[in-house]
């Protein structure tokens, strides 16, 4: 985790290596576009797109495939980004917001206004998930730390006891709830995209995008934390300012998105790897790369999810966690031997 020589395709080729991310995920988006039951030809959703229009073929793709791929985009980009800074922040290559149990206390956010709310809660989710995010990221810290400080494997393991607590809240609420109140819970909580209309999307873009900015603006902050925190004090850093701007902006990006789209694990620990190859540690291209990855990551799984089996489609949460399981044990692995 501390930055060092760029490496691989990073520094002269970055230029060339956004352009690639953005190519792949304009290619994701078209293939999750063109994707399903209704055939439209290539050409047909140019004009529709150009012109827009009124038969099936306009209303399946815009009001169905391109909400779709587009909250895929913003979800994925989301927990990315908010993995990126959740493992600067505790300088800890295993960090990921389904892992240490935010997303957790995101959907106990959403869930508990969604129950108790008389109206319509949906303008309301973002800001309870994000409540609930932020509560149970202080809890994991607060829970992991000691005298010495807080060790990464204490924190990691403070985070899987919280996350298991909170599904088991969740489990709760979901089953006493009276019924039709949360209708689609269970499938909303494996993770699903298929609940993606233009309005949704309109409602988490500008929480998204205020995330994305406020921590591409800690960049330099994120750099000089992975030296450690005395040393990022002699540089004139306002070290606890930093942590606690990325803290809340992480939680708020990770509990915007599991309001949305339910709790999606891995994205968050899988992208900002892949990403840090390409551009290296510097969170200046960090940042942008992972959240271009992540969208295009997430949006090619949910075509998985929604072509994979014969009988239906699958929640695209257990696609990730098909990938990403493997690999956060190889982390722990890795990690482990070097320890």
């Amino acid at each position: 985790m501390r930055p060092g020589p760029e490496r691989g395709f990073a520094g002269a080729r970055s230029g060339t290596v956004f352009a690639a991310l953005l190519a792949v995920l304009a290619g994701a988006v078209l293939l999750s576009a063109s994707t399903g039951p209704v055939r439209i030809p290539l050409e047909r959703y140019l004009d529709i797109l150009l012109r827009g229009g009124a038969d099936t073929s306009a209303r399946v793709l815009l009001s169905l495939r391109l909400p779709r791929a587009l909250l895929g985009v913003l979800v994925g980009g989301a927990l990315s980004s908010s993995g990126v800074a959740f493992q600067a922040l505790l300088r800890n290559p295993l960090a990921d917001p389904y892992i240490l149990g935010v997303s957790g206390g995101a959907a106990v956010g959403a869930l508990s206004v969604a129950l108790f709310l008389p109206t319509d809660a949906s303008p309301f989710l973002p800001f309870f998930a994000f409540a609930g995010a932020a509560l149970s990221a202080l809890a994991v810290f607060l829970l992991a730390r000691r005298r010495g400080g807080v060790s990464p494997e204490r924190l990691i393991l403070m985070g899987v006891v919280v996350g298991a607590f909170l599904n088991a809240v969740i489990m709760l609420m979901v089953t006493l709830s009276p019924p039709g109140k949360i209708p689609g819970a269970l499938y909303w909580l494996m993770g699903d995209l298929g609940l993606a209309t233009p309005g949704r999307v309109g409602t988490l873009l500008p929480y998204v995008a205020a995330g994305a900015a406020v921590l591409f603006a800690l960049s330099r902050g994120l750099d000089l934390m992975l030296l450690g925190d005395h040393a990022a004090f002699q540089t004139g850093l306002s070290v606890e300012r930093v942590k606690t701007a990325t803290y809340l902006t992480a939680s708020l990006l990770a509990g915007s998105v599991v309001a949305v789209s339910g709790l999606i694990g891995f994205v968050g620990l899988i992208v900002p790897h892949g990403a840090r190859v390409l551009v290296g540690s510097g969170h200046r291209k960090l940042l942008p790369a992972a959240f271009l990855m992540g969208g295009a990551f997430l949006v090619l799984s949910d075509v998985i999810a929604r072509t994979a089996s014969p009988s239906g489609e699958l929640p695209v949460g257990a696609v990730t966690a098909l990938a990403g399981a493997p690999f956060f044990l190889y982390l722990l692995r890795r990690n482990g031997g070097r320890s």
